[in-house]
């Protein structure tokens, strides 16, 4: 198979999340396991950090590789979705892996993908695994794909665990309420291994703190000791300064990523750094700190935070996509100075599309699109849906046709807005 031929047998062959929805999650390690033992345990032949959370590991997970670039490691990252390319999920010091890799890992482990049948994300795990220890990286952060007990990325034995923040998504995978949720992404936490949580919430602290006593793992609260002050987004960099003990611990840290709810991921960063860096091998020099947040899309290629598409009309896209993600999108929307609003929004039908729809502006223009998966929304249902919330606008055929017609309505101080899906930033990038 040539490369082409290669992503058309993952994506048809093999049950692919983004793709189906639930039926592609696999509710053990079974196959992971398989794959890995057949080439030779990869996972452990290199130093890695953990990520899971509902919304931020993204981000955490580019900041964390990005200081560890600019400390001067080479560093593997692994996440998910990707948004333009299917290579975006493995990167070594931010260069994706070659297709001539991603064509001869299948072609060498086909065999045993037919005979185990593992899910898309299962494949794609391995084969990062295998692709960071072929290539010798010194630390890797893996994020999780989705919660983390019964993640596919959860063989490894990592550093430190990081877990950003615990809101309602993927109920239908994951349980119903926050301490549910949080049980599932507490699965992370290893035996002896720090853990940092990002945000201390009431639901899911005590959960965290009984899993970590029972395996013995320290366990740290990151906005429990560090807080932010000073924030200010000024050409085009997020600005900030870090406190500890009412004393300045980071003074004016710049970040190129500029979303309104990036600080607290900072603030998760910083105590999962504070704490690698107590073992020698892993330690990080402060300017490495504020070279690496200064510049995460540059060393990472990280795309679809709060990223300025275009300028007059501004237009901003943002992969925010269930409720605490939506409010924290409302609020960079709210505090970007703009005449009208155009909003291009579609989504997923298993997501919780009604407490989305009662967030969003109201005051806007929308232009409903269905983003091109099976799992997409009509864009008729939801505007339909959208009405019942007083949201006014049409639907389109694609997400490019809305987003055109976005920006040709819009003034030269308009702001257009594009979300609602990572799928719908994809395609609108």
């Amino acid at each position: 198979m040539n490369y082409q031929q290669t992503l058309d047998f993952l994506y048809s062959k093999l049950p692919m999340f983004t793709r189906i929805g639930a039926s592609a999650f696999k509710k053990d390690l079974t196959n992971t396991i398989i794959l890995c033992e057949a080439l030779d345990n990869p996972q452990n032949k290199f130093k890695s950090i953990h990520v899971a959370g509902t919304n931020g590991k993204g981000s955490t997970s580019h900041m964390l590789a990005s200081v560890l670039q600019a400390q001067g490691f080479k560093t593997g990252l692994y996440t998910s979705p990707h948004l333009k390319d299917f290579r975006e999920r493995i990167r070594i010091n931010g260069k994706m892996i070659s297709k001539t890799e991603v064509k001869s890992f299948v072609q060498a482990n086909k065999k045993l993908i037919y005979k185990i049948e593992p899910s898309f994300f299962e494949v794609t795990v391995a084969m990062a695994f295998e692709h960071f220890a072929k290539h010798e990286v010194d630390i890797a952060v893996i994020e999780v794909g989705l919660g983390g007990r019964l993640d596919s990325t959860n063989i490894i034995t990592p550093e430190i665990s990081v877990i950003t923040n615990i809101s309602l998504d993927h109920t239908n995978m994951l349980g119903n309420t926050l301490e549910e949720i949080a049980g599932e992404k507490a699965g992370i936490i290893k035996n002896g291994i720090p853990v940092v949580i990002g945000e201390t919430q009431a639901a899911s602290q005590p959960v965290f703190i009984t899993k970590a006593t029972s395996v013995k793992a320290p366990i740290f609260f990151a906005d429990d000791t560090l807080k932010v002050q000073d924030v200010v987004v000024k050409n085009s960099k997020l600005g900030l300064s870090i406190y500890e003990n009412d004393e300045v611990k980071y003074p004016n840290i710049k970040s190129d990523l500029t979303g309104l709810y990036q600080p607290k991921n900072i603030v998760t960063v910083l105590k999962a750094l504070e704490i690698l860096s107590q073992k020698t091998e892993t330690k990080i020099v402060k300017q490495a700190v504020y070279d690496g947040l200064k510049q995460v899309k540059k060393l990472t290629q990280l795309q679809g935070r709060w990223q300025t598409l275009s300028k007059n009309p501004l237009v901003i896209c943002d992969t925010g996509h269930n409720e605490a993600g939506i409010i924290e999108v409302v609020k960079n929307i709210e505090s970007t100075p703009h005449k009208n609003l155009h909003i291009v929004f579609g989504m997923v039908k298993d997501k919780d599309i009604t407490k989305v729809l009662s967030l969003v502006p109201k005051q806007a223009t929308y232009y409903f699109c269905k983003p091109d998966i099976e799992r997409g929304l009509d864009a008729n249902d939801l505007k339909e849906q959208a009405n019942a919330f007083n949201l006014k606008g049409d639907s389109f055929n694609s997400v490019q046709e809305a987003k055109q017609a976005a920006i040709k309505k819009a003034g030269k101080e308009d702001l257009v807005f594009i979300g609602g899906s990572t799928f719908v930033v994809a395609e609108a990038i």
